[in-house]
């Protein structure tokens, strides 16, 4: 066991790794950035000029090939030229461009882009000196924010919204769980019920339901529509309250307190949990079917043994074996949070940080954010290995 852990240490670094540059690329090679909207303000009275860009893209270590970028962010090297016994090696080798030559091209469309043709001012290593630069995100340390909380460190962003998304993440799944097994081993035990066929029909409808949709729908039911007739209503939004409100037969409700609180957590929570159950539920009961077909089961029912005990010892423990993939992934979640749900009632969580961290180019919070949900997903895989071994002891790793 301890051979094969050791093992699949090995390949999560590299499974990491790879993750990283694949991660850093996409976000440095899709279309906008930080920069946008720059080259339009040079059309206009407030003229930015060349040099004023040329800052800008050192600001941001845009001025720095892709592979520079790439190591300084990840391990936070290089960060100059080399000394050996006093003598600089190296230095001399560019490693950027300062100040790019650009020229309009027609492309085959007829569209007129602006295309890089060459460098008039490089970087060289030799620059790096002096710049400032994180200890690398392989030590722990995500660099500083560049538009949300400007020049502060990420871990700062990411330590003020986790608290929320495990609150938030943790009870819609814990409540999913104590939904969803029941209901799924029960309709599998009951198949072609009535209660089979509403549990099914339902499942499916919460399913196909798009989580945006669903979201809306649980805001216009329970907040806008009994708010307009004068009845109790929720929150639609917020982790809590800014000012005091009044909500009918219950009073008025002090902001930041624990009343205030409940009751902006209940339709974000009831969306994630709906949606969560829809979906485990017939995983589970899918899962219950086969199991219940099997040899095994039939000789433990042929024994006398009470139908409860059937289920419980000998079905659904093996039927647990492909749920425990679905339930172990779902701790990523727990720190990437359900961005959907967490913008559409402005939860302030790690989904609606990262959410507005794309929107903002804030290029540093949402690789990290992207980076540790990596980490998470490998580390889940090893835990889910390992929880198999405990429900199924056939399964022996070496």
């Amino acid at each position: 066991m301890l051979g094969y852990i050791a093992r699949r240490l090995l390949q999560m670094v590299g499974v990491v790794l790879i993750s990283a540059v694949a991660t850093y690329a996409l976000l440095n090679l899709a279309p906008g950035g930080p920069l946008t909207g720059l080259r339009q303000q040079q059309q206009g009275r407030n003229r930015i000029t060349a040099a004023d860009i040329a800052r800008i893209r050192a600001y941001y270590e845009l001025d720095l090939y892709l592979p520079i970028r790439f190591s300084r962010w990840l391990i936070g090297q290089p960060r100059g030229s080399i000394e050996v016994g006093g003598v600089e090696w190296f230095a001399n080798t560019p490693i950027g461009c300062r100040q790019p030559i650009e020229k309009n091209i027609r492309n085959e469309k007829g569209k007129i882009e602006t295309k890089v043709v060459g460098c008039q001012d490089y970087v060289y290593l030799r620059d790096l000196s002096g710049r400032k630069v994180s200890r690398g995100i392989l030590l722990g340390d995500f660099g500083a924010s560049w538009k949300l909380l400007r020049d502060r460190p990420v871990s700062d962003l990411i330590l003020s919204r986790l608290p929320k998304t495990i609150e938030l993440i943790g009870l819609s799944t814990l409540l999913s769980l104590l939904l969803g097994i029941p209901l799924g081993i029960y309709s599998a035990v009951k198949q072609y019920s009535r209660f089979d066929y509403i549990f099914t029909s339902l499942a499916f409808l919460g399913s196909a339901m798009p989580t945006f949709f669903f979201g809306i729908l649980m805001i216009l039911i329970f907040s806008i529509l009994p708010k307009s007739a004068g009845l109790p209503y929720l929150p639609p939004g917020s982790a809590s309250a800014v000012r005091e409100y009044a909500v009918p037969l219950l009073g008025t409700i002090q902001p930041d307190t624990v009343a205030d609180r409940l009751m902006h957590l209940v339709l974000p929570v009831i969306t994630l949990t709906i949606v969560s159950v829809a979906s485990w539920s017939r995983f589970i009961r899918a899962s219950m079917l086969e199991v219940l077909r099997q040899d095994y089961v039939r000789t433990a029912r042929a024994k006398g043994l009470k139908e409860k005990l059937v289920i419980v010892k000998h079905a659904l423990r093996n039927a647990l074996i492909p749920f425990v993939t679905i339930v172990v992934f779902s701790i990523p979640s727990l720190f990437g949070g359900a961005i959907i749900t967490e913008t559409i009632f402005s939860w302030p969580g790690m989904g609606r940080l990262y959410f507005l961290a794309l929107g903002d180019s804030d290029f540093p919070v949402a690789m990290a954010i992207l980076f540790i949900t990596a980490v998470l997903t490998v580390i889940a895989t090893l835990i889910r290995d390992l929880v198999y071994t405990a429900i199924d002891p056939r399964i022996r790793y070496s």
